[in-house]
Order: C-alpha cells, then structure tokens, then sequence
C-alpha cells in the first residue's frame, strides 16, 4: 500500500481541503531575499521550522507538517469549513495569532461580541458556528485585506507583495 495515501486516509475531508488551497496558492521552492520567511517552500518557511531541509520537502511532508503544527495545534477544524480553510489560508501565510485575530475583529463586525485574547478560544468558536456564514466570510476577507494593507505600508519592501497579498486576502 501507498504509504501516502494511507497518511491521507488519517486527514480529515475539510484540512484536505484547505490544505489543496494553500498549496496552491503557496507553490513551490522559493528563496526570496526580501520574504522574512527566508527559504521556503509549499509555504513552509526554513525560519519557522529550523530542522526541515526545505529544498528537499515533499508535498506530503508538507502536508503532514500543516496537518499537525497547523491545522490541530491552533484548531482549525472546529471553525465552520469554509471559514477554517480561509483562517488556516492566512495563518499559514501572515501567522495564526493574526489570522485568529482578523477572525475575531470580522466577527466583530458581524455583530458578535468577541473579547478573547490569544488562540482560538471556545467564545472565538462558538461565535463562528452561529454568525451567517456569507457575512463572516466577507468580514474576514476584509479584515485579511486590511492586515496585509497594514504590513505593506510598514514593510520597507511590502509594498512589492501588497498585489498578491490582498488577491489572498479576497480569494
């Protein structure tokens, strides 16, 4: 048996989902001078994770990766599918304490009265499973869209990412 399709078997439907969509979006090896990340590929930067050989990361390990320090240590999968895959997206590419943090201020604006602080919280989840699921999307896209306007404007060279970033953010 494949061992990788016996790994995927362990997925659940909703992370392959969002993880198809960061892949995408993420791409292959990259060493861009002016990204903090510094090398990185399928989005896994050589910064966040010192012990990966990055040029030699497969889709799968990357996909195991995303599963375990992305997707179950921050807790994605009790959000609403849609709104997981979208807050896992902008974790994955500006951290989770802001996605998380983009996704409490969207719910805000929805009308929930969100006042956690930190990681996802049960109020945080809680008040996603109950918003009507259209407007929290448009409210976290919006939130997305402002953070990313925010890190370009006090980025030295964010201005140069600023095009793809807010193509992320309304994605």
């Amino acid at each position: 048996m494949d061992t990788s399709t016996s790994a995927r078997d362990a997925y659940s439907p909703e992370f392959l989902s969002a993880v198809e969509r960061v892949l995408a979006d993420e791409g292959g090896y990259s060493s861009n001078p002016a990204d903090p990340g510094g090398a990185t590929k399928f989005g896994i930067s050589a910064r966040s994770n010192p012990g990966v050989d990055i040029a030699a990361l497969t889709r799968d390990a990357a996909i195991e990766i995303y599963w375990r320090e992305w997707w179950l240590r921050f807790g994605f999968a009790q959000l609403p599918a849609a709104i997981a895959a979208k807050a896992f997206d902008l974790a994955v590419n500006f951290g989770a304490s802001n996605a998380i943090e983009c996704l409490r201020r969207a719910l805000r604006a929805c009308g929930s009265p969100v006042t956690e602080a930190g990681m996802l919280g049960l109020v945080t989840i809680v008040a996603s499973r109950c918003a009507d699921p259209q407007a929290l999307m448009a409210a976290l896209r919006s939130e997305a869209a402002g953070h990313y306007r925010l890190v370009a404007a006090n980025q030295k060279r964010g201005a140069d990412f600023l095009k793809g970033w807010l193509n992320r953010a309304y994605a």
